[in-house]
């Protein structure tokens, strides 16, 4: 019946590359690798993943840790060391959580701790 269109040649209606996969094929390969790297975001409304590769991929979240940037780690050992970085004067805050942080590292010292 594809033969009797008048519109386009005969290529356009023939099978070609819209064959499908076979089912033998589709279940050797791997969940997650098959796409391209970066592919899904995790937080893309518009993804098409199904249910279960989602929970699948929170799932390996749960056991990775969050990556922490240099300047976060400094900022936890010295509150005031971001600013004086850039060249500023730290905040009234930061000035009191240096203040805290080392008071309460004294203590800890006191007792025999740290």
């Amino acid at each position: 019946m594809s033969g009797t269109s008048s519109v386009g040649g005969s290529g356009v209606y023939e099978a070609g590359d819209q064959r499908n996969v076979k089912d033998s094929e589709m279940n050797k390969a791997e969940r997650y690798k098959e796409g391209q790297p970066n592919s899904h975001k995790a937080n893309d409304s518009k993804d098409e993943r199904s249910i279960a590769n989602k929970l699948d991929r929170e799932a390996k979240r749960e056991n990775e840790s969050e990556p922490i940037s240099k300047e976060a780690r400094d900022s936890q050992a010295d509150p005031t060391l971001p600013a004086r970085k850039h060249g500023n004067e730290p905040s009234k805050g930061a000035k009191i959580d240096a203040e805290i942080q080392q008071e309460e590292e004294e203590m800890l010292k006191k007792k025999g701790i740290k």
